[in-house]
């Protein structure tokens, strides 16, 4: 009985696919009956199977642009970049975004720079640890030693990528050579220091301060002091930044308002009041200067020209809205201010068109709160850290080409210029009269509009002051 069951059990109706039934169909017959090329080629085909099984099973995985529980992170520390490019982005063909996966910090990361001509990745993280990464492999190339005591709050590195620095919650600063990852100095203050970025031309580190609700400016070789700025707000700071030229510091706070300070005159340029309608968390300036940004947890971001003045006026340029669902943590510029990347607490990054005001993509993939983003100089890489322990870097060179980028502009009719100030593609309303006859971006155009008022209203003082002055012809 037991044989003649061994007998018909290939034939008996099965669930097992096709390819395992081809093995066990093998298994049972004689070697002698079958050519070896056949059972090689079977294996094959099982092997296959189980090739394609677990792709399908990575792909929803590894989808960027659609978050939820049920699709943990990938198992595998990191995704070949070229080989499997078919394994990357959405399953929708609308929405492709390539991205990797950074994994070796053990909380919060708080921090991302690009460096080293976007060839490195420099994190700071809640784990007490500053890393360098190589952003080709994805390998961490160094650990900055001794590591602090507390929480990393910021890091920071110089334009020429020599040096960084990172604040921490153990209320010390420390400044590394990035190329020996030598301790430079190590500078302990009273109060918790929030925020720390170094100015571009290398000379100096602006720290944000809690409890004295103000900012400090170091010497970046030795740590000196330059400036010490207290009350400079009514409320503690959540983050500061130089502009291009190092000669200005912009700082925003929990009491929702606005400074820039001179760095060489010693005093504050301007104040903006009631900037938001809750806390603002970050602000970056544009490469020109002549812009600045901020983020905000009322939902919202904001473009304010602080370089004519007209927000006294005129309030926000630009004002970002329906771009996140939750606080936004982080903005940053393009180089030539042709986007806009911010990152938020409802776990995504957002790609802003500046020129129009609406978000162009979403970035989902992470699985918890996005705490800081930048972008590369060559604006095809964008980099966020994330509560999720992870830094995500997302390859953005083709999203121009991604039909889903495609349909918006087209629901929204617009077609892409490129300005002949500074350059840097914008968008506009084919629908508009004016579209062959506007030439430049946005912020050109507000920038020259802006100085054309303020030498008109120039021109009307010098000339009444001239009626002023000149003799009575009568008398």
């Amino acid at each position: 009985m037991a044989s003649q069951s061994s007998g018909t059990a290939p034939h008996q109706k099965s669930n097992l696919p096709l390819s395992l039934l081809h093995i066990r169909d093998v298994t049972h017959r004689r070697p002698s009956n079958l050519p070896w090329v056949d059972v090689v080629r079977a294996c094959g085909r099982f092997r296959l199977s189980l090739l394609q099984a677990r792709r399908s099973r990575l792909l929803p995985s590894l989808n960027p642009l659609a978050v939820g529980d049920e699709s943990p992170p990938p198992d595998t520390l990191w995704m070949p970049w070229m080989t499997q490019k078919a394994l990357w982005g959405d399953q929708e063909p609308l929405s492709k975004i390539p991205f990797k996966i950074m994994r070796g910090h053990e909380h919060i990361v708080s921090s991302c720079n690009f460096c080293v001509d976007d060839t490195k990745v420099l994190s700071g993280s809640y784990d007490c640890t500053v890393k360098l990464w190589d952003a080709m492999d994805g390998s961490i190339v160094r650990d900055f030693e001794p590591v602090p005591e507390g929480p990393v709050l910021e890091c920071s590195i110089t334009a020429d990528s020599r040096r960084i620095v990172a604040a921490s919650y153990d209320k010390t600063v420390r400044a590394w050579d990035v190329e020996t990852g030598k301790l430079l100095w190590k500078l302990s203050h009273e109060t918790f220091i929030v925020s720390a970025k170094c100015s571009p031309d290398g000379k100096y580190v602006v720290l944000g301060l809690d409890v004295d609700h103000g900012i400090f400016i170091i010497d970046a070789k030795d740590s000196t002091t330059v400036s010490r700025i207290k009350d400079h707000h009514m409320m503690s700071l959540t983050a500061c930044c130089f502009d291009p030229d190092s000669q200005r510091v912009a700082s925003v706070s929990f009491d929702r308002s606005i400074k820039i300070w001179d760095v060489t005159s010693q005093t504050t340029l301007l104040t903006i009041t009631k900037a938001h309608n809750n806390a603002i968390s970050n602000c970056c300036f544009t490469f020109s200067g002549h812009f600045l940004c901020t983020s905000s947890w009322d939902k919202t971001l904001k473009i304010w020209n602080v370089h004519t003045g007209e927000f006294r006026n005129r309030g926000a340029c630009v004002t970002l809205m329906q771009g996140h669902e939750g606080c936004v943590s982080s903005c940053r510029f393009a180089r030539d201010t042709s986007f806009l990347v911010s990152g938020g607490f409802d776990k995504t990054v957002a790609i802003w068109d500046v020129e129009e005001g609406y978000r162009k993509l979403s970035l989902k993939g992470h699985n918890d709160w996005v705490m800081d983003v930048s972008i590369s100089n060559n604006k095809k890489w964008i980099l966020s850290a994330s509560k999720d322990r992870t830094v995500r870097l997302w390859n953005i060179e083709e999203i121009d080409q991604i039909p889903l980028v495609i349909e918006h502009k087209k629901t929204r009719g617009l077609k892409v210029k490129q300005c002949e100030e500074c350059d840097s593609p914008f968008s506009i309303y084919e629908s508009d009269i004016f579209s062959e006859t506007v030439t430049k971006c946005v912020l050109c155009r507000m920038n020259e509009t802006d100085l054309s008022t303020e030498a008109s209203h120039s021109s009307e003082g010098e000339a009444s002051l001239s009626r002023e002055s000149s003799p009575d012809e009568d008398g």
